[in-house]
């Protein structure tokens, strides 16, 4: 089992610079206004030759029962919790504060090894700062510059004494020895990523997946920042699930943190297989869900519609039909996408979604053979031949699939500037329902054939 280490501190100390320092990848959002952080985050860190799990946690801060603050801590004592060890951060330029103090004693109560860490000591006021650490009981303070990469080595060497001898391997392994078979591939875990507008009830369903209060949810929209994963088993199957803040639309986003966010749930989109956008089942439909609907498609990313809140709608027979007819027409691009109306906070409907989002899946890898494809091809053209331009009849060669993931296909033809995007949808169309390619993006690409007989000259006359 991995080693896990917590880090913890107040607010805006630089936690999550470290954080993304240690995980070798910009994860975690970071600004100077305090309190970024609101879910606590994994991650896999290396440093050196050590390799831990290090866990990313909100500023230990002092809130009213029941607020976000105070829910926001319980994410940090959870954290704690689950941890081997503690890396406490300090502000070495701030100097020691009041909830330093307060919290050291919550370290101390762990009753689990601490590093003391201070954080920020480039510098004359680092080094004050990093000498008044003492006075925490914690132990000799390692010095740092997370954001500059300076003390690392220091921190190494604390972190070595903390963590259990590595088991050696046999020399006579190797890597490329290891085969994967095709079903371990399909055993893999399914890269989901919920996105939507804000307060479309994304971290909720989310907890009621692992059945616990894992992600910070409220009645405020913009609860969550960071794009946040966690690993789901629904009958047998593995997911990795990254819970995104809310998309709203461009004009509405002036501040700057809200513009990390949404280039962080931006990034999640392009990382994920399969994207579930959300939608509120008294709103929907609505400009930012087709613009979000449309990014997804121009991704490349299976697609699955979840109209959420499904059990504040009055129960008539036929709106289940009535989305059906929505989705197709509000989202003609990408037709018969699968779409599930759900409830996060009571659970209905989760299996079928969980079911949508494999199917979903399974469509977006899917291939056709060439041969199949070009019988459909001949049978296409005969029914609805490409239309002339300018006088001159386009020829229309044969189809191959290029890749999966999504469904890729090159045309070849005479004239590929010349063929309208009117016959290209006719063609999508017309192949999704030959294959059953429901609500998946296709890429068809023209490529020219190239003419045998144009390297030789006309003769003269």
């Amino acid at each position: 089992m991995s080693f896990t280490i917590a880090i913890i501190g107040r607010p805006n100390v630089g936690k999550s610079t470290l954080f993304n320092r240690l995980v070798g990848q910009k994860l975690a959002l970071v600004d100077d206004e305090p309190g970024v952080t609101r879910d606590r985050r994994e991650g896999n860190a290396r440093l050196g030759d050590l390799e831990f799990t290090v866990i990313d946690t909100a500023g230990l801060d002092e809130g009213a029962k029941g607020s976000l603050t105070a829910r926001m801590q319980e994410q940090t004592e959870t954290a704690i919790g689950l941890a081997d060890a503690l890396m406490f951060l300090i502000d070495a330029r701030a100097g020691l504060t009041p909830n330093d103090r307060t919290f050291a004693e919550v370290a101390r109560r762990a009753n689990k090894p601490v590093v003391l860490v201070a954080n920020k000591s480039e510098g004359r006021h680092g080094e004050v700062g990093a000498m008044e650490s003492y006075a925490l009981g914690l132990g000799d303070p390692i010095q740092i510059s997370a954001e500059h990469g300076e003390g690392m080595s220091d921190l190494y060497d604390a972190l070595r004494v903390l963590m259990p001898e590595p088991v050696e391997e046999s020399e006579e392994f190797d890597d490329d020895d290891i085969i994967v078979s095709d079903e371990e591939l399909a055993l893999r875990p399914i890269r989901v990523a919920i996105v939507g507008r804000p307060n479309a009830g994304k971290s909720t369903l989310i907890n009621h997946l692992l059945g616990e209060e894992r992600l910070l949810t409220s009645a405020e929209a913009g609860t969550t920042r960071d794009s946040i994963s966690v690993e789901i088993a629904w009958q047998g199957r593995e997911f990795r699930v990254f819970d995104t803040a809310g998309l709203r639309r461009r004009s509405r986003i002036e501040e700057k943190l809200e513009k990390l966010s949404v280039a962080d749930a931006l990034r999640a989109v392009r990382f994920a297989e399969v994207v579930v956008m959300m939608m509120d089942a008294q709103n929907r439909f609505e400009e930012q869900d087709l613009r979000i609907a449309d990014l997804i498609e121009r991704e490349g990313r299976a697609i699955v519609l979840a109209v959420n809140k499904w059990d504040l709608m009055e129960r008539k027979t036929h709106l289940i039909s009535a989305l059906r007819s929505d989705a197709d027409h509000w989202l003609p691009q990408m037709k018969g996408v699968p779409i599930v109306a759900v409830s996060g906070l009571m659970g209905e409907g989760i299996d079928r979604l969980m079911t949508a989002i494999q199917d979903a899946y399974a469509v977006w890898n899917k291939r056709v053979p060439t041969a199949t494809l070009n019988r459909w091809f001949e049978q296409a053209v005969d029914a609805n031949p490409p239309p002339a331009v300018s006088g001159r009849r386009l020829k229309l060669n044969y189809i191959t699939q290029a890749k999966a993931r999504p469904p890729s296909f090159i045309l070849f033809c005479s004239r590929a500037d010349a063929v309208p995007q009117s016959y290209l949808r006719y063609l999508t169309n017309s192949m999704r329902e030959a294959f059953d390619l429901p609500g998946t993006p296709i890429r068809i690409t023209l490529r020219e054939k190239a003419n045998p007989f144009a390297h030789k000259r006309k003769r003269p006359s």
